[in-house]
């Protein structure tokens, strides 16, 4: 017999290491971590055992840390649209969403541009309007328009990632919120965009209700 008749058997009969429990004891095996000793089956399993616990013991932590992330979010999404409830007038309702995201989600540059309502005044031309209505969901990553960047205004030299989030009202684009950073990598192609999506359902909806 050779290795592979050995291994081909153990598999055919589970019941044999059961029927000669003494081979845990007397078999052994190179240790995981210090391969010049040697170490019984029984001792190699429990070290396998282990390792399994320690990787499910990360996973778990991992999956601990994005629910509190999450439920961190969603106390401040929350908060933004009961003060949304509350502003008013389209004037309350600007400072309010550029306030939050500034002060609650961190984001240091906001801008907000509309085109679709009463009053409104968008340096935006009508290709990268388009552009906008055509995204499905909000984009995240390297800013590609340069037209779209000077909505920061002067601080759009130091822009190097943006979220871009589509106002629709009827399925219609009529503005767009703008987040940047000076990080790259703080809004990146791979990102989430949930709640992103919902921050832009909350400021179309707060918008278009609004009093001028």
């Amino acid at each position: 017999m050779n290795a592979d008749d050995v291994a081909r058997y153990l598999r055919d009969n589970p019941d044999f290491l059961v029927q000669h429990g003494e081979l845990f004891t007397r078999l052994t095996v190179p240790h995981p971590q210090h391969g010049g000793q040697a170490i019984s089956l029984a001792e190699r399993q429990l070290h396998a055992l282990r390792d399994k616990i320690r990787q499910l013991e990360l996973k778990l932590a991992e999956l601990i840390r994005f629910g509190e992330e999450n439920d961190d979010i969603s106390t401040k999404v929350h908060r933004l649209a009961a003060a949304l409830i509350e502003a008013g007038g389209a004037d309350a309702v600007r400072r309010v969403l550029v306030g939050s995201l500034q002060e609650d989600f961190s984001v240091p540059h906001v801008a907000l541009e509309t085109w679709g309502l009463p009053g409104d005044a968008s340096h935006l031309g009508e290709a990268l309007r388009r552009q906008l209505d055509a995204l499905r969901n909000p984009y995240c990553g390297a800013p590609e328009n340069i037209e779209l960047l000077a909505c920061f205004g002067e601080v759009a030299p130091h822009v190097r990632s943006v979220a871009l989030i589509p106002l629709r009202r009827q399925g219609a684009a009529f503005g767009v919120l703008a987040l940047g950073s000076a990080e790259a990598e703080r809004f990146y192609a791979d990102m989430g965009t949930l709640y992103l999506g919902r921050i832009g359902e909350l400021a179309a909806a707060a918008l278009s209700t609004s009093r001028a």
